[in-house]
């Protein structure tokens, strides 16, 4: 790969629907990213924290006396210290009801343990000293009692009156809530020809990005102003949230800054009790703290995914079509409410739950539970994957159930393509989609009517073969506002200002392919700033797949502003009236003349030009704040196979197709990136991740010793293919992709491996569906056959 990999570019053009290479991968695949822990400062200290053992307890005893003492330790901070700065504890601030109209029940989550300790992982004090090693030997002299108390692990189990309870003045359930009409849901089951039925587990997961979680503060005491280099997934909300909510500060006096990210599918979205803890020992010491999290403490503190059981029942009448689905949930917060936890199990449920299907009605009863466990966050989808996972296992089962084939089933009960826009059972109106269409598309892609050959073979070979097919319509997040900025440097280049932040999506192509198109400028001199909070006028972040959607309306904007500018500077330069110059190609012209400037030219000329009329603009630059689109509609089909061994229970996927419509693609390569990425996280969930507490809260799976992760045997080849149906709600007619291969993943996997095992009589299994999982299944499933056997005779 050439260093000067622009160069290699520069004769190529790239416009939108082209598949462009990231413009990243040179730095990134020879070593030469820049992450948090990458960077140091002169002079800097090193944080570690000290964490609970315990799970529940009273905090009788914490002493740090012998850790002050140890060699190279400069300070120990415990809650009393935060206390005394006068800052404020991290909040979840969703406006979210219970059905009786009281407010989320959202204590405060302190920085450090103030009295008591909620979960294994819950920080008790930070060490600040001249090394990493230094700090992490003086944590280990603190001396700490805690009595300890009961412990609650399981979400069921916490929504029972007689449960522990982590707070004195509140039980363990803090939201109640409700969602749609209830009476009319509970006539259609009351009069449909079938029920199905089924409990189903969505199992929380360790995020595990790449890159652990590191900060590195800083505090300049002349202007009274911290700096933090943080991996997140937009340093504006960020800095939003620590400056007002915590330090108690003007936002202008927190500057947020964020290189590459190695990861982070919604888990660094939030601010964490370490960010202040550091940023506080830097304005205390005078000097930049640093702090990097090693991977057993990322399986403790980073917020973990999914946790959640639902009960789901699905009413069809005699002819098979959807009457009503009704959902009871259970969601598990951890032991303290994440900025954005609640919605998973309720808000994005009741979005997503009703998919692309004619469904009339439903009904969603969702609990928001408190247990003595690493608090849940948002985890790719948040909620749109669980949605889709609930309602495509049911379609399943109901299939199976009644005889009727799944794909006819789904087929059946689509919205068809002429009755969109269409509003569903949620609320929210279909603007586009074939959604029919698509599914044929993935059959024929899939060999769907050849697949009993593959299960003869497989039966041959000893192996039971499944296939699975998972039909999925996912809400991406809704509008809001978003920056759009073009600067034209003076070295020639344009620098794209956005608040959206790339965590591993690869923005900088596509936002640049925007660019280029709208306004004709190179491809290979374009720029991306995102991860500097001091650039920004208002920055939405990265999440719920809204970044081309954001920010490519908000170029799409700031574009039209330059043009326009760009007319009345251009009409000054050649002397003609603005009304006559017309911009095309990446020029302004003179209509009806050869007189013509290219932007680049203009925006030098400009620059050169010094003082110029009254009335013209200075510069060719745009800042605005961009009213960003409503959710868009993405959805698709894929279809799993998996063989499984039934000596072992050992499974194997063999094929994987996945058929999506995305809308317009910018760039192709980077959506199939994203599929891809989706799909194996999927995979893992539904065969392999599990995070397992003991009964005392200790967490079992706390490395990846003991919590299996997908690798590349896992996953097979991919084949992927779209059916573009443009929207019609932003002007890109996009749709976002970065979330849609794990909401088909999970119930076509799982939905392969229950068509393999029912040939067995196993009708049921949860994810994770693991060797050991399966194979008890497969055991009880012959034990009871044969004792059904011998009952007969």
């Amino acid at each position: 790969m050439p260093d000067d990999f622009d160069a290699l570019l520069a004769p190529l053009k790239f416009g939108i629907g082209q598949s462009v290479p990231r413009k990243e991968d040179p730095k990134l695949v020879t070593g030469r990213g820049r992450f948090t822990d990458d960077v140091d400062l002169p002079d800097q200290v090193f944080a570690h924290p000290l964490r609970s053992h315990s799970a529940h307890g009273i905090i009788r005893h914490l002493d740090v006396g012998q850790a002050l003492a140890a060699p190279g330790v400069l300070a120990v901070y415990t809650a009393a210290d935060m206390t005394r700065a006068g800052y404020g504890p991290l909040r979840c601030k969703l406006p979210l009801k219970s059905a009786d109209g009281s407010a989320l029940i959202a204590p405060p989550r302190p920085i450090m343990a103030d009295g008591r300790v909620r979960h294994v992982g819950e920080i008790l004090a930070v060490v600040i000293a001249q090394t990493r090693h230094a700090a992490q030997e003086a944590a280990e002299r603190i001396v700490v009692e805690i009595e300890p108390l009961p412990v609650v692990i399981d979400p069921e189990v916490a929504v029972r009156e007689d449960a522990p309870r982590l707070y004195d003045d509140h039980g363990n359930v803090c939201l109640d809530w409700r969602f749609g009409d209830f009476e009319a849901t509970e006539r259609a089951f009351a009069a449909a020809a079938h029920v199905t039925r089924l409990k189903m587990v969505n199992n929380r997961v360790v995020v595990a990005a790449m890159e652990p979680r590191a900060a590195l503060a800083q505090y300049d005491p002349e202007n009274g102003r911290f700096t933090l280099r943080v991996g997140c997934q937009g340093v504006f909300g960020l800095r939003q949230a620590i400056a007002q909510d915590i330090l108690k500060v003007e936002p202008e006096r927190v500057h947020v800054v964020a290189d590459q990210v190695g990861g982070s599918f919604g888990m660094k979205s939030a601010a964490y009790p370490e960010y202040i803890a550091c940023l506080h020992a830097a304005r205390e010491l005078g000097r930049p703290v640093k702090w990097r999290d090693d991977r057993h403490e990322s399986f403790l503190s980073d917020q973990h995914g999914r946790a959640a059981i639902a009960e789901g029942e699905l009413a069809l009448d005699a002819e098979g079509n959807f009457l009503a689905v009704r959902m009871r949930c259970i969601g598990d917060m951890g032991a303290y409410l994440s900025n954005f936890g609640p919605v998973p199990p309720t808000v994005n449920i009741q979005k997503n739950l009703p998919s692309l299907y004619r469904t009339p009605c439903v009904a969603i009863s969702s609990r928001c539970v408190f247990t003595n466990t690493t608090p849940t966050g948002p985890y790719r989808g948040a909620g749109r994957p669980e949605a889709n996972y609930y309602m495509e296992r049911l379609i399943d089962a109901a299939a199976r159930e009644t005889g009727r084939d799944p794909a006819a089933l789904r087929r059946q009960n689509m919205i068809p393509a002429d009755a969109i826009p269409y509003t569903a059972a949620s609320g929210l109106e279909y603007d586009s989609g074939d959604f029919a269409a698509v599914l044929d598309a993935c059959l024929d892609k899939a060999d769907w009517q050849s697949f009993e050959e593959r299960r003869r073979a497989s039966a041959q070979q000893g192996r039971l073969r499944g296939r699975g097919l998972a039909c999925y319509l996912e809400v991406t997040a809704p509008a809001g506002k978003e920056m759009g900025g073009i600067r034209f440097e003076a070295d020639g280049r344009v620098t794209v200002i956005t608040g959206t932040l790339d965590y591993g999506q690869g923005h900088a192509s596509p936002f640049a392919q925007v660019l280029a198109e709208r306004l004709g400028v190179p491809f290979e001199l374009i720029d991306l700033v995102q991860g500097d909070s001091d650039q920004l006028l208002v920055g939405g972040g990265t999440g719920g797949s809204r970044s081309i959607m954001a920010s490519g309306k908000a170029i799409v904007d700031a574009s039209a502003e330059v043009i326009e500018k760009g007319r009345a500077l251009a009409g000054h330069f050649l002397e003609a009236a603005t009304v006559d110059i017309v911009f095309g190609d990446g020029s302004f012209r003179v209509a009806g003349t050869d007189r013509a400037i290219t932007l680049l030219e203009l925006a030098a000329t400009t620059r050169a030009a010094g003082d110029l009329p009254p009335g013209l603009p200075t510069s060719l630059d745009v800042a605005l704040i961009s009213d960003t689109p409503p959710s868009s509609f993405p959805n698709g089909a894929h279809v799993a196979e998996i063989e499984i061994d039934p000596e072992t229970g050992v499974a194997a996927l063999q094929r994987y197709t996945a058929v999506d419509d995305f809308g317009v693609l910018v760039n192709p390569m980077l959506v199939s990136g994203q599929v891809h990425g989706g799909v194996a996280q999927g995979i893992g969930q539904a065969l392999m991740e599990a995070t397992r507490y003991d009964r005392s809260g200790q967490l079992m799976s706390g490395s990846f010793m003991d919590y299996t992760m997908p690798r590349a045997e896992t996953v097979p080849p991919i084949a992927v293919d779209y059916h573009p149906v443009p929207a019609t709600s932003n002007p890109l007619g996009v749709k976002g992709c970065g979330e849609a291969g794990v909401t088909g993943a999970l119930p076509a996997v799982i939905n392969a491996v229950l068509d393999a095992l029912a040939q067995r009589g196993v009708r049921q299994i949860d994810m994770p569906a693991t060797p050991e999982r399966i194979w008890a299944a497969l055991q009880a499933s012959a034990a009871a056959q044969g004792a059904a056997a011998a009952a007969v005779r």
